[in-house]
């Protein structure tokens, strides 16, 4: 029977504890914990056994809460979001410790980047971003006719904090992947001080976003997340995603955490109701699951350091990670490995120039990844 708003509202407002326990479609439930390349995707019938470990996605799917979650919720496909969106602006800002007037809810965090991008920049505001990081920002500002600053990253794979900072004068926007995308590495939490001072001191009036999609991955004790800085900076934006540990790709849902002043900002440019009823009710679910984050933060770690051993023993330098992928350097074009790896049911990342000879390789289930690199070591012999 379909659960009224009401209904929904209340079961969520304690934290996810008054989920519905018994999903009204338990099949849909079921289909999400299938194991292995056999389990079910959109994809086209010839790519039905391809283990996908190209998008940096979780490959468990979402947990038992926002699954419980999800088929609870199809029965109010119908209704407009806007009651959802107020449970899981509440839920975020109880995960975080701010206020809800500091939470702006976006379609995955994408559209947190793309609304960053048009409130920031402009034909005289340039953004500046690296090279590689997560591309969405720069295209989107070439869109729009804004002019586009890269910074390529140094040698050890790191964003390199001072060039970016010292190219910051007069821009509208600094894009900070941290961890970073593609490279797979993340900085402490006296660079990230430092650096953000460094943009202030250069362009007072120009705004940081800090991209923290990978942050629950973070292994490094050094870092710390920029949220309590965000909160209280005006000119610092955090956004996070629930397309990965929480593994909810699939659904676009993702937030950003600002100061009261920045959010209102960001509100302005957020396409309405942008965010659908489901991936809300998920969201809401799994947004304090500890229990959950920590089971696939192990997961992760394990598949990681099998497949980190698998190209080490090869001879590969393989670059420090942070995150749920691995960075490769095969010294060769990863061009022909990329096709090899598909015609024998792999799928592998796609390239990030200037790094032309490294290869990025998604983490997937520990059977996935044992599968995986006995692909690798034949295409690579």
């Amino acid at each position: 029977m379909p659960v009224s708003r009401r209904q929904f509202v209340s079961s969520l407002g304690l934290g996810g504890a008054g989920l519905l326990a018994a999903p009204a479609f338990p099949a849909l439930a079921a289909r999400g914990r299938e194991a292995g390349p056999a389990r079910w995707r959109p994809a086209a019938a010839a790519e039905a056994g391809l283990i996908r470990l190209d998008s940096n996605e979780n490959p468990n799917g979402p947990g038992a809460r926002a699954l419980a979650a999800l088929t609870g919720m199809l029965g109010e496909a119908n209704r407009y979001p806007d009651a959802a969106e107020e449970v899981l602006v509440a839920a975020v800002a109880r995960a975080h410790g701010v206020g809800a007037e500091n939470v702006v809810l976006g379609a995955g965090s994408s559209e947190i980047l793309r609304m960053c991008v048009e409130a920031f920049t402009g034909p005289q505001r340039a953004l500046v971003t690296a090279a590689p990081t997560f591309e969405p920002p720069a295209e989107f500002a070439q869109l729009l006719g804004h002019p586009v600053v890269t910074v390529p990253v140094d040698a050890a794979l790191r964003l390199d904090l001072d060039a970016m900072g010292a190219r910051a004068a007069g821009a509208g926007l600094v894009f900070f992947c941290n961890p970073n995308n593609p490279t797979a590495t993340v900085h402490g939490e006296a660079a990230v001080r430092a650096f953000l001072g460094q943009v202030r001191r250069t362009s007072p009036a120009t705004t940081i976003l800090v991209d923290e999609a990978y942050h629950e991955y973070v292994d490094d004790p050094a870092y710390r997340s920029a949220v309590p800085i965000a909160v209280e900076d005006p000119m610092v934006v955090v956004s996070r995603t629930f397309s990965k540990v929480f593994g909810m790709a699939g659904l676009r849902c993702g937030y950003a955490i600002a100061h009261r002043d920045t959010a209102a900002t960001l509100q302005k440019w957020r396409l309405g109701s942008s965010v659908s009823v489901l991936a809300l009710a998920a969201a809401t679910a799994t947004v304090e699951d500890r229990a959950h984050i920590e089971a696939e933060q192990r997961a992760n770690r394990e598949a990681k350091a099998f497949t980190r051993a698998f190209f080490e023993g090869a001879g590969y330098r393989v670059g420090p990670s942070d995150t749920n992928f691995l960075m490769i350097d095969l010294r060769r074009d990863p061009q022909p490995v990329r096709m090899a790896c598909r015609a024998n049911g792999i799928a592998v990342g796609r390239p990030f120039p200037p790094l032309t000879n490294w290869l990025r390789v998604s983490i997937g289930t520990l059977e996935e990844m044992r599968q995986a690199t006995e692909v690798f070591r034949r295409v690579l012999a």
